[in-house]
Parts: C-alpha cells; structure tokens; sequence
C-alpha cells in the first residue's frame, strides 16, 4: 500500500522511456542480424542468430504496450534522439572486438539499468502491464550480458582492449550526450557530440559468407545427400548421419536470411519479427546436426565438409525479393511425404531417439516457416501459384560454378562421407554396409533433379 500510495510516472513519461528502449532493442536487432553473414566464428553467428530474434521478441511486446497507451499514431520509427544513432551506428560498424565490448559491456548493461530504473519509477499498479513486460525483457537481457562477458573474455586480449579505448569512449560520450539510453541522466547532456569514427566512412553491408578453420572446405559439393537420403538401398541408420549433415549445412540459412531481413526496408515490424523467427529456427537446426554429429562420436571439423555455396550463391546473385523467392520454393518441397515427415520417419526406423526428436521439432519448425512465407512472400504475388514459379525461376538463375571451383583451386569437391562413416562404425563396433560405405556422387551430376525435388538446401 505505501508503494501504491506513490504518483510515479506519467502515462507519457513512461512511453517516452519505452520508445527509448525499443530504439535500443531495435538497433541491437538490426546490428547483430547484418553480422551474422560475414562473422566467421561458428558460435557468434549461432549466437547473434537468437540474440536477434530476443530482441525482436522484445521490441514488439513493447510496440503492442505502446499501443495501448493513447499513442495512435505511435512515432516508433523516429529517432530518439542523435546521440543515440551515433552510438549505434558506432557499433554498426565497429570491428568484431569493439563490437563485443561495446555492446556487452556497455549498452545492454546501460539498458538493463534503464529498464531496472523504469520498472523501479513507475507505479507498481497503474502501469502493472509494463512492469511485467520489463520483468521479461530483463531476464532475456541478463543471459545477453552473461554470454557477451565469456565472448569478451574469450576472444579480446588485454592489447586489443587498449585499443578500443577511444572508441569506447565515443561510445560513451555519444550515450551521455543523450541523457543516456533512456533520456533521464543530466550527466553529459548539452556537450556536443563526439566525431564520428568506425561510422564516418558508411557502413556497407557483406553479403559473402565467412566461416572460421571448422569449415576448411566451404566449397566442397561432391557428396549429396538428398540423393543419399532418397536411396531406399541406403540403411537406415547411416541415413539418421546424413541427416545431422544437412541440418548442420543449414548454418547456410541463417547467412542468407541475414541478407534479406538487412537489405529489406520499410516493412511491418511483423514482418523482421518472423524473419528473425525463421531465421534463428535454422541456426537452431545447424546445431542439431552438431550436436546429432557429437552423439555419433564423428568429429564433425575433420570429417565433414559443410560448405557455404548455397548462401554464397544467392547473396551475391540475386537480390532480396529473388532470395526470398527461393527459399519459399524449395520450403514447398518439404512438405510432401518425400520431405520433412520422411526424415522423421527415417529416425524412427533408425531406432534414433534423438534424431526422432531433432526431426520431430525440425517438421514443425517447416510448417511454421511456410506460414511465414505465405504472410510475407506470397501475399505480395499475384497467386500463390507464380509465387512458386518465380522461386522456381530465381533458383535456375543462381549459377553454381561447381567445376570453376575445382579448376580454380578453391575445392575438389572430394567425397568426404567414406571417412565419415567409417569413423562411426569403428567407434560403435559395426561392420560398415557396402552399399552405404559406397557412396559417392556430387551435387552436380544431378542438380537439375534436385531443383525439381526442391530440396536443394534442406
């Protein structure tokens, strides 16, 4: 009753910090999101592919609170205020280390404060619905700033620390000249803004994958494994390794997704928020297949070449809308018996649990994924119909130079499934299947039956 009988804040002062707050949020999605593509290192690109989709979690519950307080028409996308673009758009094109300082250390812990404060000013009654949404936001956020100090730890050496000071410190002035994240702070405000650094040349955004020395073959396409799959000759249980392979190729995903959402202005927010769903669905996927890999006891880095061909093709060949185009097409591919139920039902046979479990969820994620190619791709089509063909046209465009490559030194596209395989069986005391241990044919000798399987990428 005592912290009842308090005024606290207004119904404007309290939209005023929430529309700070969705800035923050909503520049943290868009930095890590436009990362994802060119960061080499495995677990950073995992990361940032479901730290983007928090934030993006996080920045439409605050968009619905907004709308329920007498805010039509809401002003969401008006910058708050030129401090604050500074400090973001420092970070946009911060290198890797400054980017892992800045952000972790100094803006989601200033943003934690800000929320902590907000939910601590408001009234504990009369604004309940926000505090409970702060409450939300501040439990994603704190597993961001646990996660972001063991990457600082384990990535920023004491020199490079030293560095960054100067651009920490713009960091730092470009906040406080903004009365901090959340506009309540005197400290700072009324000094002009520092110089621009990192961001007085403009950010570009790198549409080519970069993968770190796990991936030592990114080009390599000799081994498919939809055909492999699609053998009925094939055992069952050397399919479930197979699988763990193409969902572990799905790390391709997520860099091409990271294109359209950051190369596609101007939509719904609904729209970046089921994006960014879809797109941390497929990361998610991509760890299945290392964790699947794991469980095998096959060292995955060594013994399999997952390669980044798809994601490099269609970054650098077609534009956002034709990328889209695509991955709704060969989405309508998985659907059919001969698709997603298929590699389920292929676990079961296998007597894999888990596999039955990675395959179980990775169906549902699909359906869920063709939903959101229907709210945001097709509905801009004149018919579902020609949003199919389209895809279909787009994907026959993308050039995959599979011999150029070999030629050029880049791969030679060699069958690494024999070493693969072989290293499961020795390790779990089985005599390997001929017909399985066998197997070896390229992407290529066969990519016009893969197009029209449409499961090019699965």
């Amino acid at each position: 009753m005592a912290e009842a009988n308090r005024p606290g804040l207004s119904v404007e002062e309290s939209v005023r910090r929430l529309k700070r707050h969705h800035y923050a949020l909503r520049r943290i999605h868009g930095i890590l999101t436009a990362r994802i593509t060119s960061e080499p290192i495995y677990e950073l690109k995992m990361a940032w592919s479901h730290q983007a989709w928090i934030c993006a979690e996080q920045v439409s519950a605050i968009r619905a609170r907004v709308g329920e307080m007498r805010e039509p028409p809401l002003g969401l996308d008006k910058v708050p205020h030129e401090g604050l673009a500074l400090a973001f758009n420092e970070l946009m094109a911060a290198p890797r280390d400054l980017l892992l300082m800045g952000l972790y250390e100094i803006v989601v812990p200033a943003l934690l404060r800000c929320m902590a404060k907000h939910a601590a000013d408001t009234h504990p009654l009369a604004d309940q619905p926000t505090i409970r949404l702060l409450r939300i936001a501040r439990m994603d956020l704190e597993d961001l700033q646990q996660y972001g100090r063991k990457a600082v730890s384990s990535l920023v050496s004491g020199e490079e620390r030293a560095a960054a000071q100067t651009a920490l410190a713009v960091l730092n002035q470009a906040l406080a000249a903004a009365g901090g994240l959340d506009g309540t702070s005197t400290e700072g405000t009324g000094l002009p803004l520092p110089e621009k650094l990192h961001s007085a040349k403009p950010w570009k955004y790198d549409p080519k994958p970069q993968r770190d020395e796990r991936f030592p073959d990114p080009y390599n396409m000799g081994v498919n494994a939809e055909v492999f799959l699609y053998d009925p000759k094939q055992p069952a249980e050397a399919k479930v390794l197979m699988m763990y392979y193409k969902r572990l190729r799905e790390i391709d995903v997520p860099e091409m997704m990271a294109s359209i959402i950051t190369e596609t202005p101007d939509k719904p927010w609904g729209y970046y928020r089921d994006m960014s769903r879809q797109l941390w669905d497929e990361a998610r996927h991509a760890m299945m297949g290392e964790v699947g890999f794991a469980s095998a006891g096959i060292d995955w880095p060594k013994q399999v070449a997952v390669n980044f061909t798809w994601s490099l093709g269609l970054n650098t060949q077609l534009t956002p809308k034709e990328r889209h185009a695509v991955l709704y097409f060969i989405e309508q591919g998985l659907m059919p018996k001969t698709g997603k139920r298929h590699e389920w039902e292929t676990a079961i046979m296998a007597r894999s649990p888990l596999a039955a479990t990675f395959q179980d969820f990775d169906w549902a994620d699909e359906v869920l994924h063709a939903r959101v190619g229907r709210d945001w791709y097709v509905s801009d089509m004149p018919s579902p119909h020609e949003a199919v063909a389209y895809g279909d046209a787009c994907w026959s465009k993308v050039l995959m130079n599979w011999e150029r490559w070999r030629t050029d030194g880049f791969t030679q596209h060699a069958n690494w499934w024999t070493g693969a395989y072989a290293q499961y069986c020795e390790r779990h005391g089985k005599t390997p299947d001929h017909t399985a241990a066998q197997f070896a044919i390229s992407y290529e000798s066969i990519r016009a039956d893969l197009k029209d399987l449409a499961l090019a990428s699965g």
